[in-house]
């Protein structure tokens, strides 16, 4: 039996995957866009994993879903969908949906140039770019980000003892520097980033508590970044982000990167309107900046911005068909 039909944009921003569907889904029940998420997570969940999972996607799949405005002043909502579930934020997944939404004609804001998106963590802005009927560059305004544990000791199996700050962009990041047990991303394989990070995200898990003081379904670390010194020239930082069960984020990820300028911003190491060029492991960029400050419960925040681009790559429709054993999706582990 077909379960649903779904027509989807294809794009990928800065080298990661962003799968806009664009019809197919369900209403979802709730009047903000946190509230909608949990819907989703509780009644549509198998949407999620049909489309991200394998033989429909793969382990570093990201996808969208473009929903109705939930407040007044908003041009539309985003429900982000990827392999490790329905983030609160999503950073390179807001550029690549803003991108293909405004090429494919699905988002008409009211102010050309200008997007603002109800998105689980709250409400985003965004200033985008057109050049020859294309968006070339795509500005999110993030929500609050801030550091909310510094120097947390866990012991990690295959490294020892490291100390790890924990920052918040959007989800909730272990965020390893070069250190006596770990001296850094050169000499570190992909397959390393693969085996050690999940260990140091289960020990940062628990060795803190991590909820957001606004919304208590955003808790736990999700994400475990290693950082180190740029390869290019026109970078301030490099940095490999690890999410889900095995995926490794290609482009230098947007709420990683607010929750890094969060994390240098605390320690006194960026200050505001000073740019911040984060590089990815293959080597794409990302232009962040501190826009201002704020307060997140009791923690001093900031208010980032993140640049980026995006391109669409292609069009397609994909069935779910539940004779099919494997429409569901799998994942190899």
């Amino acid at each position: 039996m077909l379960k649903g039909t779904f027509f989807c944009i294809d794009a990928h921003t800065c080298g990661n995957p962003v799968r806009l569907v664009t019809s197919g889904y369900p209403v979802l029940n709730g009047q903000t866009m946190s509230e909608k998420r949990q819907d989703f997570l509780a009644r549509h969940d198998w949407i999620r994993q049909s489309l991200m999972y394998e033989p429909r996607g793969h382990s570093v799949m990201s996808g969208s879903l473009l929903l109705p405005p939930c407040s007044d002043n908003a041009d539309a909502s985003i429900l982000f969908i990827e392999t490790s579930g329905c983030l609160p934020m999503c950073g390179h997944g807001t550029i690549g949906t803003v991108t293909a939404a405004i090429e494919a004609g699905l988002l008409q804001p009211g102010t050309p140039g200008q997007v603002t998106l109800d998105v689980p963590a709250g409400q985003v802005k965004a200033e985008y770019r057109m050049e020859n009927g294309r968006v070339s560059s795509v500005r999110i305004r993030n929500v609050a980000s801030f550091l909310a544990h510094r120097d947390v000791a866990i012991e990690v199996p295959g490294l020892g003892r490291l100390s790890v700050d924990i920052a918040y962009g959007g989800n909730f990041y272990a965020i390893v520097e070069p250190q006596t047990n770990w001296p850094g991303m050169e000499g570190m394989s992909a397959d390393d980033i693969l085996n050690l990070s999940p260990k140091v995200r289960q020990a940062a898990h628990e060795a803190v508590e991590c909820i957001h003081p606004d919304d208590s379904t955003v808790r736990g670390v999700s994400h475990t970044m290693w950082t180190d010194m740029p390869r290019s020239r026109e970078a301030h930082a490099r940095n490999a982000v690890f999410y889900g069960e095995r995926a490794i984020d290609r482009s230098p990820c947007g709420t990683g990167t607010s929750a890094r300028m969060a994390q240098l911003a605390a320690r006194g190491r960026l200050d505001d309107g000073e740019e911040f060029v984060h590089e990815s492991i293959i080597g794409s960029l990302f232009r962040g900046r501190i826009e201002g400050r704020t307060r997140v419960g009791d923690h001093d925040a900031i208010l980032p911005s993140v640049e980026g681009w995006a391109r669409v790559i292609g069009h397609n429709t994909i069935f779910v068909d539940d004779e099919d054993p494997y429409w569901n999706g799998f994942e190899v582990k």
